[in-house]
């Protein structure tokens, strides 16, 4: 079987010299997938940029060579790689929102490669959309090109960006965390469309993710990678039945799976504690130009939450959980209903809150990036957060700062860095210790390990658990993904469209889910092993990712 992509001791470095990818070797053959698999900052996507010949700023090639079709793409010119970027090989992004410019139709965007290779007229272009559409099972396929990238739901549009890639039929597809992003409803779907599609057009692939439940169900062989090295190589079935290296086995460990019942722990007690929090018939919808006059988000959601216990609250992209959080915390009034903290009912609006209620409630959002001040560091950060919250004097707060540290098992000295010299968990584990510096009643944890990788996802996770039981932490713990929230929750909402269809405890929910809705999520996570993906596909409670995002009917509340 000819290569399609040798990479023969590959290495880079950055401009001072530092070496980012040391002497990794493969190759991949006419119609196979190989997948690169490591934590971030394992030099996948980097590798996988490399078969288009393409570098970061700040890196260089500095030995090894990458063929193509058995042509060197290190030492291609720019006029040789603009030929062959598109034509030969093309790349898949993780953010297809990036990928498409918005104020034009997706149509002219994705005919307009092959027409500029001269690969095809416009009308062969436009057909060759509408089968391509087909073929990864879009709705209206004849039509979808008229639309706008705003207009089409997140797992479409990702499907519309393999669509633009495969214009041109390259021979190579490098796909760069294609679902990473996707909830894992719109995950199934776009990975069957996905490996139907390249199954029928023959094409090669190098798949990049970090998650081998994912590539367990695409790829043929599997490139395991740390630091910039390979780790060790081998079939799909070789490295997930019998890894060979330490770090590989972690990579396993570390994989999200819906828990066995017998691995979930009953209810403490017969009757839980008194709630900490309650949510009566709260609705919300967001403000419009001044007013709260759009669609509502929220339908009458009554919940409580018993003091040291976690809830979990799950459901698909758009179904309210974060705007959710956003009512308990009071960035968003409600339009209706009642939050109540340890039985006092709580003003709409956060800045009629006391400092007290405000220091109870404290929020983690899902990008670490987005909760710090770039401009101060890590102590200056959460000395600030102290000194707004306490009397403790700078002392007092210094010590504190370090005592937090540890308790999410950080080094002190950390905290003199600034926010862009961390990593997202160290960042991550940051945003926890700072909301978790003012003692609240309720740490609100909105998708805290979504943009996170596997192993560094499965820490974070293990952090929480230790708060849970060592200090008996109430948390909110909201997710798209229903495994990670069985590994903490001690109870489960599910959220719909606005509305919560089901309220069980966790172990109820795992062993006896009412709602349709709550068995597709549990069917959607995907399983370990090779051909979990066509043995899922046949289940009847799986809807397809265009219906998730159409459909918004209010379901009543459980």
């Amino acid at each position: 079987m000819s290569k399609v992509l040798d990479v023969r001791s590959l290495r880079m470095e950055t401009e001072s010299g530092v070496p980012i990818i040391d002497d990794v070797s493969f190759s991949v053959a006419s119609g196979e997938v190989v997948a690169l698999i490591g934590e971030s900052g394992a030099g996948k996507s980097t590798i996988g940029l490399s078969a288009l010949g393409y570098k970061r700023p700040g890196l260089r090639f500095s030995g090894g060579q990458v063929l193509l079709n058995g042509q060197d793409m290190l030492s291609a010119n720019p006029a040789e790689l603009r030929a062959r970027r598109g034509r030969e090989v093309a790349y898949v992004a993780q953010s297809a929102a990036a990928a498409f410019n918005a104020v034009h139709r997706l149509g002219s965007q994705i005919t307009e490669a092959p027409q500029q290779h001269g690969i095809m007229s416009r009308t062969e272009a436009e057909e060759q959309l509408v089968r391509l559409a087909r073929q990864m099972q879009l709705p209206d396929p004849e039509n979808i090109a008229r639309r706008y990238p705003h207009e089409v739901s997140g797992g479409q549009l990702q499907r519309l960006m393999v669509i633009m890639a495969m214009a041109c039929r390259p021979d190579l597809l490098v796909f760069d965390e294609p679902t990473t992003a996707l909830d894992v409803t719109t995950q199934v779907e776009v990975l069957a469309a996905l490996k139907e599609t390249l199954r029928d057009s023959g094409a090669s692939a190098v798949y990049v993710s970090h998650d081998l439940a994912v590539v367990a169900q695409i790829a043929d062989r599997i490139v395991v990678l740390r630091n910039g090295r390979m780790v060790e190589t081998g079939t799909t079935a070789q490295i997930i039945e019998a890894p060979q290296q330490t770090y590989t086995r972690e990579l396993l460990g570390a994989v999200n799976t819906v828990p066995k019942l017998k691995a979930v722990p009953r209810e403490h007690t017969a009757r839980p504690p008194a709630p900490i929090v309650e949510l009566k018939g709260i609705q919300a919808a967001y403000p419009k130009y001044g007013k709260a006059d759009a669609a509502p988000v929220l339908h009458d959601i009554n919940i409580s939450i018993p003091k040291g216990r976690v809830l979990g609250v799950i459901g698909e992209s758009g179904s309210g959980k974060s705007t959710l959080a956003k009512v308990i915390s009071g960035l968003l009034p409600q339009t209706g209903g009642e939050v109540l903290l340890d039985g006092q009912v709580l003003s709409k609006r956060i800045r009629s809150r006391s400092l007290a209620q405000r220091r109870d409630l404290q929020l983690v959002v899902q990008m670490p990036d987005l909760a710090f001040n770039p401009a101060r560091s890590i102590a200056s950060s959460l000395d600030r957060q102290l000194a707004f919250f306490t009397d403790l004097s700078a002392k007092a707060r210094k010590d504190r700062i370090a005592d937090l540290m540890r308790m999410v098992e950080l080094d002190p000295e950390i905290t003199q860095r600034m926010p862009h010299q961390l990593s997202g968990g160290q960042k991550q584990r940051v945003s926890l210790a700072r909301a978790l510096s003012t003692e609240p009643a309720l740490l609100l944890c909105d998708e805290v390990t979504s943009a996170l990788d596997t192993v560094v996802a499965a820490s974070i996770v293990d952090l929480l658990k230790k708060f849970k039981h060592d200090i008996g932490q109430s948390m909110m713990f909201i997710s798209h993904d229903i495994a990670t929230v069985a590994k903490l929750a001690d109870y489960v909402a599910v959220l719909k469209a606005g509305c919560v269809v089901e309220l069980k405890p966790l172990r109820d929910l795992l062993s006896k889910p009412e709602h349709p809705y709550t068995q597709m999520l549990l069917n959607a996570v995907p399983d370990l092993r090779p051909g979990w993906l066509e043995s899922h596909r046949g289940d009847a409670g799986v809807r397809s990712a265009e219906h998730n995002f159409s459909e918004r009917n209010r379901t009543g509340a459980a």
